[in-house]
């Protein structure tokens, strides 16, 4: 069953506050094909912070009560901000900023996984993506620098393999990936992107997103994935 093929259900979005997740908020309520959309962020009711783990579980109990999740996106991340900037050397390294970006980009999704998948469903396709970065590919690295946010993207990389071992025994039918977005025009990566790079608009993104959700299958679970349905390295 398709995602565009489904008229029940829950989908929910993890960090709608965002540029990305705002926008797959708004698209998926346009498209009408989930019986609610749930969008979660430190300023929804029930509100989600990543560092607190007992709010994320407040907010799966929430999402339990209207009905099995057949789409989950965490659309979270962490890579400037708070006085801390990437890393371009080794001698810039802090271990704040470090444990910031470990907290959000891969401790935090990694708890959502706890919490959220045991509420997909048991039997019949459901799909759980989670925003990745192609700077978390450790081959891929051929520039260096960003310390913590590639490792901490990479961490996630691996969560999502883990996760994704773990529920083909428990629930075969659902698909759990690593999905980079590409450049999007947000807050996070606006000081960052650079002349002739393929920018979107968050509207765009979102479609990208929701479009690469509809074509993967079971034997995708456990990928890394860009926008595009294509298989990016580890």
């Amino acid at each position: 069953m398709a995602i565009s093929e489904s008229n029940q259900g829950l989908a929910v979005v993890i960090g709608s506050s965002g540029g990305i997740g705002r926008a797959l908020v708004d698209a998926l309520r346009d498209a009408s094909r989930f019986n609610h959309v749930l969008g979660f962020s430190r300023s929804s009711s029930p509100a989600i912070d990543l560092a607190d783990e007992t709010m994320i579980a407040s907010a799966a109990t929430y999402a339990a009560g209207l009905g099995p999740i057949r789409l989950l996106i965490c659309a979270t991340g962490f890579l400037h901000g708070d006085g801390f900037e990437p890393e371009k050397s080794l001698r810039q390294l802090d271990a704040r900023h470090m444990a910031k970006a470990y907290a959000i980009n891969a401790i935090g999704p990694a708890l959502v996984l706890k919490h959220f998948a045991p509420l997909l469903p048991r039997q019949g396709r459901s799909v759980c993506a989670l925003i990745s970065a192609k700077v978390g590919s450790i081959s891929d690295n051929h520039l260096g620098g960003w310390h913590s946010y590639r490792a901490s993207k990479a961490a996630l990389n691996q969560i999502v393999r883990t996760t994704a071992l773990e529920l083909e025994r428990s629930k075969p039918d659902a698909i759990v990936f690593a999905l980079h977005p590409g450049t999007v025009e947000t807050r996070l990566s606006r000081p960052f992107s650079k002349t002739g790079l393929d920018v979107q608009s968050p509207a765009q993104a979102a479609r990208a997103i929701l479009d690469c959700a509809e074509k993967v299958q079971p034997e995708d679970s456990g990928k890394f994935l860009d926008r595009t349905y294509s298989p990016l390295p580890w």
